[in-house]
């Protein structure tokens, strides 16, 4: 158990008057309930009559509960009082509650930490055996080069395209005969010229 701690002289006052207090609420409690059962006895006749006696006791009861009354208003009172005084004064429970919370806190950081990291490493394997599948598949190579994976999707999509599909397939007979025409004088070009250079040569 903690040691006591040693309180500043005026708080050290203010739970003294706080303890007086409690002492002379339950006392005056403790004796008018003791006297309004002393009320309730019957007594053998005096000089005063019975009606006068009763009223007497009446009256005794009404003032006696009423300090009843006043001095459970003080306890709940002071009950009201020690509520405040621990919260405005008692910094130790609140630095304890405080530091119980961080520590709280920080467990529940670390096992989120160590789910990410767990997470982190599951997805770098997954990515690590895609690529590699991705990579020695027909479709990470283009023309012997091999291709980011996003650039290889795109090219791919591109020729399996219905746009690029249609214009390949509907191709004008005049256009393939033009071009058929052109390559067939570029190969005589090239025939003449190679024959003529023969020639120059020899």
């Amino acid at each position: 158990m903690a040691a006591q701690r040693v309180l500043p002289q005026s708080k050290e006052s203010l739970l003294q008057s706080y303890n007086k207090r409690l002492k002379d609420d339950v006392r005056s409690i403790l004796d008018n309930f003791t006297e309004i059962i002393k009320t309730a006895k019957v007594e053998d006749e005096t000089q005063v009559s019975r009606a006068t006696q009763a009223e007497q006791d009446h009256f005794e009861m009404h003032v006696r509960a009423a300090n009843i009354v006043r001095a459970g208003e003080s306890l709940m009172k002071l009950v009201s009082d020690l509520k405040q005084f621990l919260i405005l004064n008692d910094f130790p429970s609140v630095n304890e509650a405080i530091s119980l919370s961080n520590q709280q806190l920080r467990v529940l950081q670390e096992e989120c930490d160590k789910k990410l990291i767990s997470l982190r490493d599951e997805i770098a394997i997954d990515l690590y055996e895609l690529e590699e599948a991705y990579y020695s598949s027909s479709c990470g190579q283009w023309d012997g080069v091999e291709l980011p994976l996003c650039e290889a999707f795109h090219r791919q999509d591109s020729w399996g395209s219905p746009e690029m599909t249609s214009s390949t397939s509907h191709v004008n007979p005049e256009d393939s005969e033009h071009l058929g025409t052109q390559e067939s004088m570029q190969r005589q070009h090239n025939g003449h010229g190679s024959s003529a250079s023969d020639q120059h040569q020899s």
